[in-house]
């Protein structure tokens, strides 16, 4: 009795196991040889899946790529796609645990503050390819009454995050992609930390830092805690001028009421 051929799925898997795991076994099995062997045949479909994960890579991670070298960074970049395979057709999104990985690679360990660096790039990535929403409206902010501005809760852009890091990784991000070798060698990596805030606005990504009392009120605010507890609980000397600079930004896209 023949063996039935595998379903759709089956082979799906097999050729996963092969990309990700080198078994060829079971894909092999079911691919035709005609004059070129099924393993050679599954090898180049892996080279092209390495080479399109780690091209991935380079691209979200510049700086970390130039901190360690290319020879380096595609040795770690190897390593990581065995670990961690992609979980989504959109190569965009590959790369969120290169940071956390990089903290366990004994190799570029005396560079302390590399994972930070990392954080901040796939950070910067997400922004850039966050999607497009429209401006809150303003004017419905003013018309609301005092009981309901007491109960807004915001809803950051989907490009805005924050960061506290250990490490002037903003500035170490910045020296290394203008490849200002001088102004790196100024930074005193041990300087820290550092509280940033990502968001991309019309001329491109910006980065900057904020102070714990402004980078706390802004953590409330787009956690979506309602605006009378930010405002109330804000250590920061002007939370209302923050709270403008962030409207006027479009860092804030819409905006809902609390319970009650």
């Amino acid at each position: 009795m023949s063996t039935p051929a595998p379903t759709l799925l089956e082979l799906q898997r097999a050729v996963h196991r092969s990309l990700c795991a080198h078994d060829d076994a079971t894909a092999a099995a079911c691919i035709v040889n005609d004059g070129i062997d099924p393993a050679a045949r599954l090898g180049i479909y892996r080279n092209t899946f390495a080479s399109a994960l780690t091209n991935a890579l380079r691209l979200s991670y510049p700086a970390v790529k130039r901190l360690v070298g290319v020879e380096c960074f595609e040795g770690v970049a190897h390593l990581f796609i065995e670990a961690e395979p992609p979980r989504s057709a959109n190569l965009d999104d590959y790369g969120a645990g290169f940071a956390e990985f990089l903290t366990r690679f004994e190799a570029v360990a005396v560079l302390a503050y590399l994972p930070d660096v990392a954080r901040l790039e796939w950070t910067v990535n997400r922004a850039l390819h966050a999607p497009d929403v429209a401006s809150l409206d303003l004017g419905r902010l003013y018309t609301l009454k005092e009981e309901e501005q007491a109960r807004v809760c915001f809803t950051p852009h989907p490009s805005a995050g924050l960061l506290r890091l250990d490490h002037p990784a903003d500035a170490i991000w910045r020296a290394v992609l203008a490849r200002d070798d001088a102004a790196l060698a100024a930074i005193d990596p041990a300087t820290g930390p550092v509280r940033l805030l990502v968001h991309r606005a019309e001329e491109g990504i910006e980065v900057s830092r904020l102070d714990e009392a402004a980078w706390c009120f802004t953590e409330a605010l787009f956690a979506g805690r309602p605006l009378h507890f930010v405002l109330e609980d804000a250590l920061c000397a002007d939370p209302q001028l923050l709270l403008a600079e962030h409207l006027a930004a479009e860092r804030l896209v819409a905006f809902e009421f609390a319970d009650g």
